[in-house]
């Protein structure tokens, strides 16, 4: 097995080993696979989740790609003795692999969202990505019986590459549940990266991304998220307990 292709696996979830430049060359030749693929972004939160949740697990583990977004999964990967290469954040790969598809002439769904917000950020992309293809937009609320007509308006848009943001795991579900319905090669859950592209949301400074302190930033714009943040303690405990099993 080539070294890009190695998976670690941390609490169950077979997380991928990775630098931005291998999960680019990976998410490319997926473009050229014949089903819909997920690509997940996981943080430590989404993880834990998962050590509950078999249908998230089941998921993620049956995910084409599994990338490591969250700092925590960097400090889990040194407990466990098999340090990843680097974190890779989800909205930075997104934003490449936006690139790459505008290289490559793919087209673009934008999934979630609140009303507008969807739209806000293609507008931004389109203006930050040149010759980006938007095939359409659509804001993230939406009813169980609505899901058929959603997916009849993807596949009408003829959309290669789906971003869908709609906090995991609903977003990974939506994904995986219509994978054989889907006609897109690529989908990936994006979780409040609309919200940044669509100026919304600022995007924590270098200084904080750079020292794995992202998760403050957003805690001084988000206060409401300080539970979730506080997950990050019990997952470590929980990977050391997987180290000493």
């Amino acid at each position: 097995m080539k070294e890009k292709n190695r998976k670690i696996d941390i609490l169950g979830i077979p997380v991928d080993d990775l630098t931005l430049g291998d999960a680019l060359s990976v998410f490319e030749n997926l473009l050229r696979g014949d089903r819909l693929a997920l690509i997940a972004t996981p943080n430590s939160e989404i993880l834990m989740r998962a050590s509950g949740d078999l249908v998230l697990q089941d998921i993620l583990q049956r995910a084409e790609l599994v990338i490591p977004d969250g700092i925590g999964l960097l400090y889990a990967s040194k407990i466990l003795g098999r340090p990843l290469r680097e974190r890779v954040t989800g909205i930075d790969f997104a934003w490449n692999a936006l690139k790459l598809s505008a290289q490559l002439g793919c087209r673009v769904y934008f999934l979630g969202g609140k009303p507008g917000i969807a739209e806000k950020a293609a507008e931004s992309m389109k203006l930050q990505i040149p010759g980006l293809q938007i095939a359409g937009t659509r804001h993230g609320y939406f009813t169980e019986e609505e899901i058929p007509s959603i997916v009849e308006k993807i596949n009408g848009s003829d959309a290669d590459f789906i971003c869908v943001a709609l906090g995991s795991p609903k977003q990974e579900q939506f994904i995986d549940a219509n994978r054989d319905l889907l006609h897109a090669k690529v989908g990936i859950g994006i979780g409040g990266s609309l919200d940044i592209w669509s100026g919304t949301l600022k995007r924590a400074p270098a200084f904080y991304r750079n020292n794995g302190l992202e998760w403050l930033y957003r805690l001084k714009q988000e206060p409401s998220r300080i539970r979730r943040i506080s997950v990050l303690p019990l997952f470590l405990i929980k990977v050391a307990a997987q180290k000493r099993k």
